[in-house]
């Protein structure tokens, strides 16, 4: 097998199961901040596992210069994973993920605003197709009142981007303690707007299946991946999340999206395919 096949291989595998997190979201009828306290504990507990067993936290990782990023983007993970949640309570989460998978763009942006970094020609006309998916999606949504829902989606999409963004400029900050201090930050800001934090033992074991197997098994596999392909395959085989994770929701919650969800979404799906196939094309040429 070659690097390339065992890239594509292993970020399927992490993408697809990353696909699921949305379903597991849906079993739950707590508030989305009391979700978000118990993921933040499991997600400290088991990154902070692994920073003790391989002992991969050094003193050069505290007192870096690369430190405060870190910190800056567990804030915006911490955050991202609140709006993230209290999407999926409050619309459909073909809306969520089909919002969510226009990051890359946004990120694009971003990198132009922080960092001149300036996007390509593809990158303003991919925006043009996804902004008017975006307003399809959004059209109907203000009609039956579920706007809520897509704009934290929105609003997650772009936090997410900026911390993306700050993490690739700075590519010696310590990702495995970026996530245990997000969990942590996650768990903070939770406690103090959650109304109420009892939770039952099946709601518990649904939350720490998420929280300790779920979501790091994912997070390893698409990390690892990203060693043997670029960016662009990345992005592209992340539009395995985009639509499994309603097709599990329908089978097990028989959630249908809407027509408007449908129309928009692909469009927007579509768009992203064929940027991403651009991207490949052209990396293979230089």
């Amino acid at each position: 097998m070659t690097n390339t096949s065992k890239g594509l291989l292993i970020t399927s595998l992490g993408v697809l199961i990353m696909s699921l997190e949305s379903l597991f979201i849906k079993l739950t009828s707590i508030s989305a901040m009391t979700f978000s306290f118990y993921i933040g504990i499991f997600m400290f507990l088991s990154t902070a596992g692994t920073l003790f067993f391989k002992q991969s936290i050094k003193k050069k990782d505290i007192y870096s210069k690369t430190f405060k990023y870190v910190v800056l983007c567990a804030f915006f993970m911490a955050l991202s994973n609140i709006l993230f949640i209290s999407a999926i309570k409050n619309t459909q989460v073909a809306n969520v993920v089909i919002i969510l998978s226009t990051s890359a763009l946004f990120s694009s942006f971003f990198a132009y605003l922080l960092y001149r970094k300036k996007p390509s020609k593809n990158i303003f006309i991919s925006s043009f197709f996804i902004f008017i998916g975006l307003i399809i999606i959004f059209k109907e949504e203000l009609s039956l009142g579920n706007f809520e829902g897509n704009l934290y989606a929105l609003l997650c999409t772009i936090i997410f981007s900026i911390s993306f963004v700050v993490l690739s400029r700075h590519k010696d900050a310590n990702r495995v303690l970026l996530i245990a201090i997000s969990g942590l930050m996650l768990s903070f800001i939770a406690y103090l707007l959650a109304d109420d934090l009892l939770i039952d033992l099946k709601t518990l074991f649904i939350v720490m299946t998420m929280g300790f197997v779920i979501t790091p098994i994912s997070r390893v596999l698409v990390s690892s991946g990203t060693k043997y392909i670029n960016a662009s395959e990345v992005s592209l085989l992340m539009i395995i999340e985009t639509i499994m994770a309603p097709v599990w929701v329908w089978m097990f919650l028989n959630e249908i999206p809407s027509s408007y969800t449908f129309i928009g979404g692909s469009l927007i799906v579509t768009t992203l395919i064929l940027n991403s196939i651009y991207s490949m094309k052209k990396a293979r040429r230089v």
